[in-house]
């Protein structure tokens, strides 16, 4: 379903050379031949060679013999053949699809059809493979033999194995807030320069860490075939912040840990999740089992959860689905969650994503529209009030989000399921979702994941497609790791979000005497209970007794910070910037961002040139940027072009100049053309609307070199005696990684 299913054995046969594992992103030569079956293949017949939509394998074309992804079709019987390399114009998930009509003649049983994939005879490079790993990577042949344009898969279609190229970035992973005499792992990994995890390393490992911790060896071997390095059963005896650091034999240092800090005692620890992305057996890649496992493994994830689109969940796949979370869901190591996204237009609410407590629960689908039994249609929630009156019996948690369709949260909320929302996942950064949820004074939390396709959840980079960001994360603070305690922090949305990397973040109001601080919206629950506090954290609904409190931040960053705004809902009420702003350097920032609008068709590009005049450019450096295929190049000391996508999140590069105040800088952008002297350049934003959600050119300077990762700050806020005050944090690293609290929501 939805592909007739009538006599696949009568339709042909197809076989692939060469077969085997090849590593991604690489390109290769690939000869597929097709063999008609019993009906032949009629004229104005037809064949799809298929590819899943989340695939970024490189573009087919057919009329450079020296470009890459040339590709030659021919007929042994001599017919006109008809090809188009169509991007989306086949039945999810295989949408990318090459398409070879008869255009004159026909095929007897037995003749053959010759596809060359990234034919090399005449100079080509070859057909670039996707940038992600895939166990089955299939070449899906579908037959129109009788030329009803009613396609039939054939019973077996050919396939190769993805496996990642040699390490390039080596990353190293510790949790963010632990108690002391707590056991904890330091996990390392290597990745190729597509992000995948790679099994090609066989070397020894130096350890180093500025703070004394229990079983921490001087050095570890990462052996070829494991895709990750463990070490397990660490603990620090005081408390403290620690970072750990990964050198190679020599003693260059290859990766620095995440920050790490160690208290007396706490009530609540850090976990970290991703709790939103899908496998093959719906848009994604590899396996469902494939899917969690890498999680746990690869991503060392605290907290999973799987989001199939409904629609083409079967009854027999949610039934695995949730056999796979209840088998390896193991309490104190790894939390899975049953789930499912619920799918709909955004006309009728959009995208929700579901998480269920338990699993035996039913599914509550927008639509059947893939999926062929019906025996469980009246089930189906059409609307996202009629999903939200269903699922009102059911232990769950549920967030709005913005994938390929978007969340209208101001057609459809209830507070009391829908506890959060997610503002950035690998589709972009979608703050307007938390302007919606202001606007309309909803309370809710902040969360990001990755919503991925390519099967690496927790770690997922975007590739070469038109995904424009890396995945997010979401930092939980819970009692402990159990699908109870996680649950509850969902509720009281007490978890923060980041943009994927792993920062050390608490927000706190010190209250004054008679605050009560609530476990549940009292607004949408009768019976919800307060205790009195002195302080509330992040996600927590206060109501007070006096009109100002005192708002605290502290932030250990993953990299030096480059501002944290502090915010009362939509309101920006100060901004704290970790360095000296007197004397300008050499460092010029200019950044680039926004979407083109809030649907699917939101990506920008931005292919650009930065020309200094009367000055020099000593050296440029981009960041965020997530693929390989765009990027930076310094023609010369005067001159500089760069290639980006943003969607709704932001990319820039650094300009460090040789003289501090002369000459001009000269942009030129597809969207923004702007010229700007070099001595008017300073700390504080100079902004290029381009119209658009936000798309714009910023230009500001930043110290030549910075350092500072840990920020504390502490400021008197005053209530508002009508309204919600609503107070979190943003962070925005050096690296271009950002991070938000939730709000604290105070009232009189």
């Amino acid at each position: 379903m939805p592909y007739s299913e009538y006599r696949p054995d009568l339709m042909g046969t197809a076989t692939l050379l060469p077969t085997g594992a090849f590593e991604a992103g690489s390109y290769q030569s690939f000869t597929l031949t097709y063999v008609a079956g019993r009906f032949g293949l009629d004229d104005t017949g037809s064949l799809k060679i298929a590819f899943r939509f989340a695939s970024d394998l490189g573009g087919l074309q057919f009329e450079d013999p020296q470009a890459p992804g040339y590709t030659t079709i021919e007929a042994s019987n001599g017919a006109v053949l008809e090809t188009k390399w169509e991007f989306k114009r086949n039945i999810r998930p295989w949408s990318k699809s090459l398409y070879i009509g008869v255009k004159k003649h026909f095929l007897a049983e037995g003749d053959t059809i010759t596809i060359r994939f990234g034919d090399n005879r005449q100079g080509s490079p070859g057909l670039r493979l996707q940038t992600f790993c895939e166990t089955c990577f299939e070449f899906k042949v579908f037959v129109d033999a009788i030329a009803t344009y009613d396609y039939v898969a054939l019973p077996t279609s050919p396939s190769i194995s993805i496996v990642p190229g040699p390490p390039e970035t080596w990353k190293a992973y510790l949790p963010t807030l632990v108690t002391i005499d707590s056991p904890f792992r330091l996990s390392i990994k290597a990745d190729d320069k597509w992000g995948n995890p790679s099994n090609l390393i066989d070397r020894t490992l130096k350890l180093e860490c500025s703070e004394e911790i229990a079983g921490l060896p001087a050095t570890v071997l990462f052996r070829k075939g494991q895709f990750a390095c463990i070490v397990e059963q660490l603990k620090l005896e005081k408390p403290g912040d620690v970072t750990i650091r990964i050198l190679d034999e020599t003693g260059i240092e290859l990766a620095c840990s995440n920050p790490l800090r160690a208290v007396e005692n706490t009530q609540l620890v850090h976990f970290w999740g991703d709790l939103h992305g899908q496998s093959c057996e719906t848009l994604g890649t590899n396996s469902a089992e494939e899917y969690f496992t890498f999680g746990r493994d690869r991503a060392f994830l605290d907290v999973c959860s799987h989001q199939g689109n409904d629609f083409q969940i079967t009854a027999e796949f949610w039934t695995e689905l949730n056999q796979i979370t209840q088998r390896l869901n193991q309490p104190g190591r790894y939390v899975c969650f049953p789930g499912y996204e619920w799918s709909a237009n955004t006309a009728v609410g959009g995208d929700r994503n579901i998480f269920y407590r338990s699993e035996g629960r039913p599914i509550f689908r927008s639509s059947h529209a893939q999926v062929a039994e019906l025996n469980d249609e009246s089930n189906d929630a059409h609307n996202a009030h009629d999903l939200f009156d269903a699922l009102s019996h059911e232990d769950v948690v549920m967030y709005a989000h913005c994938g390929g369709r978007y969340a209208d949260i101001t057609y459809a909320h209830d507070g009391r399921l829908e506890t959060s929302i997610e503002i950035h996942s690998a589709w972009g950064t979608f703050e307007w979702l938390l302007h919606d949820a202001f606007k309309n004074d909803f309370r809710i939390g902040i969360v990001a994941n990755s919503d991925g396709h390519k099967g690496r959840v927790g770690a997922s980079h975007p590739g070469a497609s038109f995904f424009g960001a890396y995945g997010g994360l979401t930092c939980f603070l819970a009692a402990e790791l159990s699908r109870e305690a996680i649950f509850e922090a969902q509720r009281r949305r007490h978890h923060y979000a980041t943009t994927g990397t792993r920062l050390y973040l608490t927000t706190t109001a010190d209250l004054p005497d008679g605050s009560r601080v609530y476990d549940r919206d009292p607004k949408l629950f009768d019976k919800a209970k307060s205790t009195c506090a002195l302080q509330a954290i992040m996600g927590d609904i206060v109501k007070l007794s006096k009109d100002r409190v005192e708002f605290s931040f502290e932030v250990f960053g993953s990299a030096p910070i480059e501002s944290i705004e502090i915010r009362n809902g939509l309101e920006v009420i100060n901004t704290i910037r970790p360095y000296q702003r007197a004397i300008p350097g050499h460092r010029i920032r200019v950044v680039y961002q926004g979407a083109e609008y809030r649907g699917r068709a939101r990506a920008v590009l931005w292919d650009g040139t930065a020309t200094i005049t009367g000055n020099n450019i000593e050296r440029a450096q981009q960041f965020n940027n997530w693929n390989k295929d765009r990027g930076l190049t310094l023609k010369s000391k005067n001159n500089l072009a760069w290639s980006a996508v943003t969607t709704g999140n932001f990319g820039g590069f650094d300009l460090w100049i040789e003289n501090k105040t002369a000459g001009s800088l000269v942009l030129e952008t597809n969207h923004v053309k702007a010229e700007i002297d070099i001595v008017d350049i300073g700390f504080d934003p100079r902004e290029f609307s381009a119209g658009g959600l936000g798309k714009a050119i910023k230009i500001y300077r930043l110290p030549d070199e910075m350092t500072t990762r840990h920020v504390q700050h502490t400021q008197t806020v005053d209530i508002s005696p009508q309204e919600d005050t609503r107070l979190f944090v943003c962070i925005t690293q050096e690296d271009g990684h950002q991070a938000w609290s939730s709000p604290i929501y105070l009232f009189r």
